[in-house]
């Protein structure tokens, strides 16, 4: 059952791509030489990496950012870029399971969130739907949990102000 929750601004460094989702493995297999990087430059992680949708295109493509949360300063290589998740009221839903359950999981979440008349923290425009934060958590390390039917994920979608 989803939950509204407040979480504070968190830094983070991250790679961007725009692409549809067969080619989502181009920004998804980032996260570990990201790590790496950060790991290696003595840069401490503040939680678990994540995806944020920066923009839903129309036609099934999407402007995503693979990130990893950080404590500190920290001025990353290009195409690595530091960013800040902003503060504020999320709804925050988990899912278990393997990551082509995650569009419709997400689909619960908004339904849910319209059923209890929200408000989310998007704009509409012609070059799709941009998201203030919406992010999905990977709390599971697949090199630990080999299967994807446990892996978990926190679905967290910023509400407007």
């Amino acid at each position: 059952m989803p939950a509204v929750v407040d979480r504070p601004a968190q830094r983070y460094v991250a790679e961007r791509a725009t692409l549809a989702i067969p080619d989502f493995p181009r920004i998804a297999d980032r996260l570990p030489p990201l790590i790496g990087t950060l790991t290696a430059g003595g840069v401490t992680l503040a939680g678990a990496p994540f995806f944020r949708y920066r923009v839903l295109h129309p036609g099934l493509r999407f402007t995503v950012e693979a990130g990893v949360p950080i404590d500190g300063d920290h001025t990353p290589h290009e195409p690595a870029f530091l960013g800040e998740l902003p503060a504020g009221r999320y709804v925050l839903d988990t899912y278990v399971g393997a990551p082509d359950g995650l569009a419709a999981a997400t689909e619960a979440v908004l339904a849910w969130g319209a059923a209890h008349d929200l408000e989310w923290d998007r704009t509409d425009g012609a070059d799709g739907e941009a998201w203030g934060c919406r992010l999905e958590v990977l709390r599971t390390d697949p090199r630990e949990v080999p299967d994807p039917a446990q892996w978990v994920t926190d679905l967290l979608f910023r509400l407007a102000d």
